[in-house]
Parts: structure tokens; sequence; C-alpha cells
């Protein structure tokens, strides 16, 4: 195991300049799971290199797909075909990534032969039956460990059939995954989501020449066709962007331009949130690159206003709530958040890991069952713990931009699963953070 790794975070100063941030994970996630069940060579740019991505490749190889890189954000797969995939001689290791195992579980459903899927510490903590329950109605064998937590024990050899399911919580790593069965099922597989999610699952699909209908929030797919290699062009991360959005809001001066951004309209929550908040922030040089919407990002600081975040927006910003209560910290009066259950049951419980690490910081913070409400006020120095969560390392690194003192991040290791040079960019663009090994 390696050392335990801390951050140390100057306070003040501003950011500036233009910046890429890495490749967007979810699609990342997906090019290589694609890919690999394609016919053909799939020539991905753009890729995610963090370990998230990497364990999802490592997957594929050990099911005996070929690839060539990552190198650069390049990638060639030699695809093998939906039937192609061979046994894995031991378990799948998905790390510290939901998407990839409840994605995985859709797929390896499909296959004649048995699989295990296995994760890090926090991984094993959280809920895989709300895919293991769908997945058994449409005819797979999957045993879980106690309360549906991994390891996910998948028998092969099971016949898949379609079925029509009406999604009962807005998630589309549960979406994803029974389309993914559905490539393997008998009949159409018909999935009803409650509200918006991410479709990148759906456009991808499209972009490897299978057929995808979408019916207003139902969406559906027939079984036995294939998948064709295609380029897929990796759009910059919004998930990733959105510390520098908010630090960039925060910090008095700051003018910053992220590159190339994902701009997919069931991701921009953070978007319309912090302009709701008064942030000052644009879309330049809007641009569709391999059927994903794109833009340049422009954000000048301006004093934000606390606001009680309309609950349509949950689903479009779930994985950037971290950032956005940083931001709410340092706005004029209260932002309120409900809707949100689903941030409990993330890499950690970011309602009550945020909540702990603001209060620490001199931030009025109280949690309710599916959100929290946070009063504006002045960010002081102090430690905090992350609780290993990457996306609550990265936001209280920003925090520093506003506070009056130094902010201590423990464990950050896990900040590589999704933003391998979050450090290197943070620096570049004027965040004073230092790496600390323990």
């Amino acid at each position: 195991m390696s050392n335990r790794i801390d951050y140390r975070v100057a306070p003040g100063g501003l950011l500036k300049g233009r910046l890429r941030v890495p490749g967007d994970k979810s699609i990342s996630h997906r090019s290589v799971m694609l890919g690999a069940l394609a016919s053909g060579v799939t020539h991905v740019t753009g890729l995610l290199e963090g370990e998230d991505v990497l364990s999802t490749l490592a997957a594929f190889r050990a099911m005996g797909v070929q690839a060539k890189g990552p190198d650069q954000g390049k990638l060639a797969i030699q695809g093998v075909g939906l039937h192609g995939l061979r046994p894995p001689a031991q378990p799948l290791d998905m790390g510290n990534s939901g998407t990839a195992m409840r994605l995985m579980a859709g797929i390896l459903a499909g296959q004649d032969f048995d699989s295990v899927l296995i994760g890090d510490e926090s991984l094993s903590k959280r809920p895989m039956k709300r895919v293991s329950d769908p997945l058994a109605e449409m005819g797979a064998h999957i045993e879980t460990n106690e309360g549906g937590r991994p390891p996910l024990r998948i028998h092969g050899k099971q016949k898949l059939h379609g079925i029509t399911y009406h999604m009962p919580m807005a998630s589309a790593q549960v979406k994803s995954c029974l389309l993914l069965a559905g490539l393997y099922a008998d009949g159409e597989t018909a999935v009803t989501e409650p509200a918006p999610t991410r479709d990148h699952t759906e456009r991808m699909l499209r972009g490897f020449g299978y057929e995808v209908q979408v019916d207003g929030p139902t969406i559906r797919v027939r079984g036995g066709g294939r998948l064709k290699a295609c380029d897929i062009d990796v759009p910059a991360d919004i998930s990733s962007a959105a510390f520098f959005l908010v630090g960039a809001a925060i910090a008095s001066g700051s003018e910053l331009v992220l590159e190339h951004v994902g701009v997919n309209p069931t991701r921009i929550g953070v978007i319309n949130i912090l302009k709701l908040m008064g942030a000052d922030l644009v879309l330049e040089n809007s641009r569709t690159v391999g059927g994903e919407p794109v833009a340049d990002l422009r954000i000048r600081s301006r004093r934000l206003k606390g606001i009680r975040i309309p609950e349509d927006q949950v689903p479009l910003a779930i994985d950037e709530f971290p950032a956005l209560f940083v931001a709410a910290a340092c706005a004029d009066g209260e932002t309120a958040l409900t809707g949100a259950h689903e941030l409990r049951v993330k890499e950690s419980d970011r309602i009550a890991v945020m909540a702990e690490g603001l209060k620490r910081l001199g931030i009025a913070a109280r949690e309710t069952p599916d959100g929290i409400v946070i009063q504006g006020g002045q960010l002081t120095g102090g430690e905090v713990d992350s609780h290993g969560d990457h996306r609550i390392a990265m936001s209280f690194a920003m925090a520093a931009l506003a506070a009056s003192g130094p902010i201590a991040i423990r464990d950050c290791k896990n900040v590589a699963t999704s933003f391998p040079d979050f450090v290197e960019l943070a620096q570049r663009a004027g965040l004073g953070i230092e790496v600390l090994n323990k």
C-alpha cells in the first residue's frame, strides 16, 4: 500500500489563464467498454488516464481485448465483438469506480462465463442492488454480499430477456447497465427514468452504429445487433472543470478559460446553478465533437448569492455538489439543497463529509436527510478530512482561495482516480497547493 497523500493549500490568491482539464470520465469509461465490444479498431483521443478508467481497461485486457496505449490520451482498442470476450482468470478489480462496476455488471450478465467484480474499500460499501435486482428480472444470476454490496458474483450462460423497467430513482449508471445488458437480451429492453440523467451511453451506442430509440423519458434497445468501431474524441470533463469554475468565481480578480469542456445538456447543472448564484460565466466557441456538445467556459470572479437549488438541477449536477458547497460557503446568504439523497452513497457520504469540513472551516452547515443548508460566511483555515473522496479533496483545495488561513486536507490519494494532474494544473492556474506524503 503506497503512502497516504495530504494537501496543504495556502490562503488567498487568484486563478488566471487557459486550461484544459482531463477528458470526461463517463465518456472515457464508455469508449473503452463499447470499443472492446465492437468489431474493428476504435481510436480514442482525449482519454482520461485516471485510475478508474485504467481499471476498466485492465478488466477488458483480462478478458482478451488488445489495446495500444493509452499514451497522452490516445488509445487504440481492437474490439472482439459482443460475444468475443474470454473468461478472466481472476476477479476483475474496479478500484474506486462505481460507474465501472455497475456498467460492467450489465455487460457481464450477458456472457457465457462466470465472473467476479471487486473494488476498493470505498466501492465495497456502495449499493449494487439497484443494478442486480433489475438484471435479475432480465434473467441474470448475480450474487452480492450482505446488503447488496460488492463483490458481485455473476454467473454466465444465463438467457437474458428484455424488460420494461421504471427506475425508482434517476441514475445514469443503472440506466446504462440495463441498456448494455439489453444488447445481449432477447427482445426489447425499455428503461424509463424519473428525471433526465447523463445520456452518454445512448449517444455513444448510436456512434457505434447501434439503434437506440428515445421517446421522452423512455430509452429502448433491442438485442441481437452489433457495434461497429469508430473514432471518439473525449471532451474535457465538466466535473473536473467544476473545481476551477468555483475557484475562479470565489477568488477576487480571477479570470479563467477552460477549453473544450463537454456541455452535454444532461451534465450542465453546475453551470446552471452557478449562474443562478450570480456567477459571471459564459460559454464560448460552442461546437459538436463526436456527437457531444463542447464549449470553452470563461469565468470571472463575482460575488455570489445564496439560493434554493432547484431540484430539477440535482441529477444534472450530482457529481459537482462538493464544489458547489464551497461556492455556497462563500456566497451572501443561505443556500439550501434538497432532493439529493444520492450524495449519501457516493465515494463517501458527501453531505456529511462536506458539512463536517465546512464547519471545521468556520461555516454554518446543517445536514438534512436529502440535502444541506449552508450559511455563507468567511472561510477560516484549518484541517479537513476528505475521507478518501477525490471530489471532496479537490473542492476543499479550491476553498483556500477564499480562506483566511491555510487549509490542510487529509487523505487525498484518490484524486488520481479522476484527475491525476490536478495539483500541477491548479499550481499553473495560481493555487498555492503542495503535496505532503506521509
